[in-house]
């Protein structure tokens, strides 16, 4: 929801007791490069092959940005109200590969249990449901993933078992929840 103010355009989506969680702009292209060159992203989720400021920026832009003008949610931009410090990424994604949308994140490694992920998942689910009026909403992780998995069984998901996604080579772990 962008929204207009002494013009200013906010990106805000959504805000917690300690964070805000935004829409990516091309802006956050040195962010979302460090991010996604973190060992345990590239571990867990993958590598994306960014290695410049200017294939992250492609990577918002037709990635992030694409997917909220398609379906108006996205992988969003997590910031610490205080100082407004990037510090890692949760959304909602339609990937083709699934027949429901899903829910990601990831955060700097130096800002993992502080409880800023359940903070920011818990309301992108709440959003999801409330917003979007989605009634299932599912995710994937790899299988030694065990903190993400975790969270999502503590943000209410359930994990039914190990899926192979179309154009894949090993198994993810599923997880569902159900409105």
């Amino acid at each position: 929801m962008i929204k207009a103010k002494a013009g200013v355009v906010s990106l805000k989506v959504l805000e917690t007791d300690r964070l805000i969680l935004r829409w990516q702009t091309a802006e956050d292209a040195d962010f979302v490069l460090k991010l996604m060159n973190e060992p345990s992203w590239i571990r867990f989720i993958g590598d994306r092959g960014l290695r410049t400021t200017e294939d992250a920026r492609n990577f918002i832009l037709n990635g992030a940005v694409a997917m909220y003008e398609k379906h108006g949610f996205g992988l969003y931009l997590i910031e610490l109200k205080e100082g407004n410090v990037p510090i890692g990424l949760c959304g909602l994604i339609k990937r083709d590969s699934l027949e429901d949308v899903d829910i990601g994140f990831a955060l700097l490694p130096a800002y993992w249990s502080k409880g800023y992920a359940y903070e920011a998942a818990s309301a992108v689910l709440a959003h999801g449901k409330e917003v979007f009026g989605l009634k299932r909403i599912v995710a994937i992780t790899n299988p030694d993933n065990a903190s993400s998995a975790n969270l999502l069984k503590k943000i209410g998901l359930q994990e039914k078992g190990m899926i192979t996604l179309p154009n894949a080579t090993e198994a993810v772990r599923f997880f569902e929840i159900e409105f």
